[in-house]
């Protein structure tokens, strides 16, 4: 798409006098706007105060435009589909990992000029989200959640083996695959506890990163998945499922789990130990508050903390039939101040309800140092206060998978890689040097359509 074919953004630019003046002012200048019609956002629901607190904000500042919210996955064909016959969405809410594709089949509009038009300050925004959204210099997104994993903890059963939660320490391996086989419970026969839960496919990443690996070279043009960091990541993560009778038993009892209950695996002692996104916190301290739970940082093999960064990001599809409400819209959603006016009301519902507030991890760093310096407070329960801590101080310390414009193509060839060395099909080498020719081929075929 060359510059000639972009829409315009004519709007209101948002102003320095604006931010400096507090929420209500900034929420009166920007009503000033002439945006009418109609914007559709997908992939977008309103299913809690943080969604909805935003999405009010914008409809307050631009009373004559109607908004849709779309909530479900994106569907890629639907979506493609939609672009190439000139009827795409407005906004598109996705996965940041996937920016870099969407781009380059041409779906998704450069926000060169809405960023420039809005007066966006992209040094707002914590530096691995706008990588994962930058292609070729060009920012296609504007990232909205923030998250990253972390170690959490069973200390009733880390106790019962004898242990510390100090004991359960990613940095040395081999100490780690004695903690799991201490911490894994088999009863006749019968697994009935997970001692370390390595997470994979999904999780491979930071196993590659804690061993001073990268499975994608930081240009986002060249495959790393056949390097010994990988390989050996990748044995060391299975090896870790063979105390609980191997693949098909593990991932049985883990299917019995009632992840989202109150009776859920920490509560039924199902598990020694695991990483974990962040949101979790936030659901066991909702549910589950006196849980014998720890959160530790998964450290790398020199011992410093390491943790995977993923997160979603707002986008406009090209050819968004109201491109100019659609830049307010996304500019809006991700502000400082609509984070911070959410964060506000999940305060204050979670303090009528009697509940432990978490705060929420937003990708613009502006918006969480008043979040977390200001709105959260302390929860009473030093497990979890010491778990929102570490979480913050990890927020600019991960590493995240460069864009590239073969994203879902590049996951799809190492994640199969995995699950064919869980299945007993491929050895790590032989399934990793299989990806890496796939991979490779996905992301040459990629940067050829995007240069």
């Amino acid at each position: 798409m060359n510059s000639t074919s972009r829409p315009t953004f004519k709007h209101l630019k948002r102003t320095a006098l604006a931010a400096a003046i507090g929420l209500a002012a900034f929420t009166g200048v920007l009503a000033q706007d002439d945006l009418s019609g109609e914007i559709t956002v997908l992939g977008f629901g309103l299913g809690d105060e943080i969604a909805t607190v935003r999405h009010e904000l914008f409809l307050e500042q631009n009373p004559n435009v109607t908004v849709t919210p779309v909530e479900g996955a994106l569907d890629e064909q639907q979506f493609l589909t939609s672009v190439a016959s000139g009827s795409p969405p407005d906004v598109v809410n996705m996965d940041r990992g996937n920016i870099g594709t969407y781009a380059a089949r041409g779906a998704l509009m450069p926000l060169t000029e809405c960023i420039e038009e809005q007066g966006i300050n992209m040094e707002d925004f914590r530096q691995s989200a706008v990588d994962q959204v930058t292609v070729n210099g060009e920012v296609y997104g504007l990232p909205q959640f923030n998250s990253v994993r972390v170690l959490m903890i069973n200390t009733a059963a880390v106790e019962e083996a004898g242990l510390t939660v100090e004991d359960i320490n990613t940095s040395d391996w081999e100490a780690l695959n004695e903690v799991n086989e201490a911490l894994t419970r088999v009863e006749d026969g019968t697994l009935t506890r997970i001692g370390f839960d390595p997470k994979i496919p999904e999780f491979l990443p930071l196993w590659v990163a804690a061993n001073g690996g990268m499975m994608l070279s930081e240009d986002g043009r060249t495959a790393m998945l056949n390097s010994p960091e990988v390989v050996e990541a990748l044995e060391q993560a299975v090896g870790m499922i063979e105390p609980a009778g191997g693949n098909a038993p593990f991932l049985d009892f883990r299917g019995t789990w009632d992840f989202f209950g109150e009776n859920n695996q920490i509560v039924a002692d199902q598990i020694g130990a695991w990483p974990m996104e962040d949101w979790y916190l936030g659901f066991l301290a909702g549910t589950s508050p006196d849980a014998p739970v720890a959160f530790a940082p998964f450290l790398d093999r020199e011992g410093n903390p390491v943790t995977l960064v993923t997160g979603s990001a707002f986008a406009i599809p090209t050819g968004a039939p109201n491109a100019d409400a659609a830049c307010e819209y996304i500019a809006t959603m991700t502000s400082a101040e609509a984070w911070i006016a959410a964060a506000q009301e999940r305060a204050r519902l979670r303090a009528e309800s009697g509940r432990v507030n978490s705060g929420v991890y937003t990708g613009n760093r502006v918006a969480d140092e008043t979040i977390f310096g200001e709105i959260v407070q302390p929860t009473g329960r030093e497990n979890f206060d010491a778990g929102i801590e570490l979480l913050v101080s990890l927020q600019d310390a991960g590493v995240a998978v460069a864009a590239n414009p073969a994203g879902a193509e590049f996951t799809q060839a190492w994640q199969d890689a995995v699950n064919r060395v869980l299945n007993g099909e491929q050895t790590a080498q032989e399934a990793l040097d299989q990806a890496q020719e796939e991979a490779q081929a996905a992301l040459d075929e990629g940067w050829s359509s995007v240069e």
